[in-house]
């Protein structure tokens, strides 16, 4: 694999340079109100939705200028954008979608106008999601389903307009069998939306309730009970993007600095040498997963999925954000115990502890690492038994 860059991928990288140094916000303050300006300048430059294809209003990038997009935007306190409909959905819409689902739902994601969530895991069945139980029954006239059952842990279902939905239609003694990816209106009588607040203090999980939830058939995507297919590729793209490598980088870099400016004694933490191990080993460890991530890249060139590596990047690159959060509570020293309620010690400390106990939830989300472990042993490594 070539890991220089070319001619144009660095007049690509200056282009994408030049564009966030005139769009990007400039500050804490920028990031919301001027939130709509940012994405006005991104559809007209065609950069909204990076990963489309051509065919749906996408650039068409390569692996690397995906790679160069994701480095250098990372630098940037971006608006935040949900993945759920762009990342996650939008592929499943485009390969298993009806022309009339593909020409209603993609313009809207496109245009963030509709927020989406994800109706995956269950109390029950979260790694273990072929387990699910919430039940839909098709209408005896085939016009519509009715759906009953709960599902937990929906990041943002509370915002959410839709929901991506899977739903159990049949129980054929296959787990995996009998399972039906709904598109589901929140909004629809029977649905209830409860907080769940985390370890961190911070509200963006839910538990949903379906009481008798009237969804229309047309709203199903691809076939009944077809669903666990259509899951595991999008899964492929949430574990891929939930790794996060290119933040995790970037985080290291602003630890270092940071470091450089807790004192330790007559000199700097960053000169003790039990802490800079520490660093070394995880620069080490983050540049190997680096490369990892530029060959599932590669594969997703040419076969339009992230592949089984996306288990590999999401299981290195959940640890390796626990353990430079690990790290930041180090620098801190003892106020690293503050979760931002007061001003006090380093300015990076502040969010330190919150982002810390929250981050413990990133081996479990998106599929445990022990769940990812077995992907790998099987798909990976082809160990049939694992």
């Amino acid at each position: 694999m070539d890991i220089e860059l070319r001619e144009e991928d660095l007049a690509f990288q200056q282009e994408v340079r030049d564009f966030l140094t005139q769009h990007a916000p400039k500050n804490s303050s920028e990031l919301w109100s001027k939130r709509n300006d940012w994405f006005k300048a991104l559809k007209e430059k065609g950069w909204d939705c990076p990963k489309w294809p051509v065919e749906f209003g996408g650039p068409g990038w390569t692996p690397v200028q995906h790679y160069i997009w994701d480095k250098e935007t990372c630098n940037y306190s971006l608006p935040p954008e949900l993945p759920f409909g762009k990342v996650m959905l939008a592929p499943i819409l485009m390969r298993y979608g009806s022309k009339e689902q593909i020409e209603r739902f993609l313009p809207d994601i496109r245009d963030n106008k509709v927020n989406w969530c994800q109706g995956y895991s269950e109390p029950g069945a979260g790694s273990d999601l072929a387990s699910l139980k919430t039940k839909a029954e098709l209408s005896a006239d085939g016009k519509e389903y009715t759906v009953n059952g709960t599902k937990i842990w929906t990041t943002m279902g509370h915002m959410a307009q839709w929901m991506f939905c899977l739903t159990r239609t049949a129980n054929t003694g296959v787990r995996q069998e009998g399972i039906t990816f709904l598109l589901i209106n929140m909004k629809t009588p029977g649905i209830v939306v409860k907080p769940i607040f985390t370890l961190g203090g911070s509200h963006h999980v839910n538990q949903v309730f379906f009481d008798n939830v009237k969804v229309p058939a047309e709203n199903r995507i691809g076939e009944e009970g077809k669903g666990w297919t259509y899951a595991k590729g999008l899964l492929q793209h949430e574990r891929s993007g939930i790794a996060g490598i290119s933040r995790t980088i970037v985080a290291l870099d602003k630890l270092k600095k940071n470091a450089r400016a807790v004192p330790d004694g007559d000199q700097t933490l960053l000169d003790d040498r039990g802490f800079l191990s520490r660093i070394a080993e995880t620069e080490i460890e983050l540049r190997a997963l680096e490369f990892a991530e530029l060959r599932s890249l590669a594969d997703a060139q040419h076969t339009g999925e992230p592949g089984t590596a996306s288990s590999i990047l999401k299981l290195k690159g959940t640890e390796m954000q626990q353990r430079m959060q690990e790290l930041t509570i180090e620098a801190a020293g003892i106020y690293g115990i503050n979760q931002g309620f007061k001003e006090a010690g380093p300015k990076f400390s502040k969010m330190g502890m919150m982002l810390y106990l929250n981050g413990r939830a990133a081996t479990v989300y998106g599929g445990c690492s022990e769940v990812q472990k077995d992907v790998i042993a099987k798909r990976v490594l082809g160990f049939v038994d694992a």
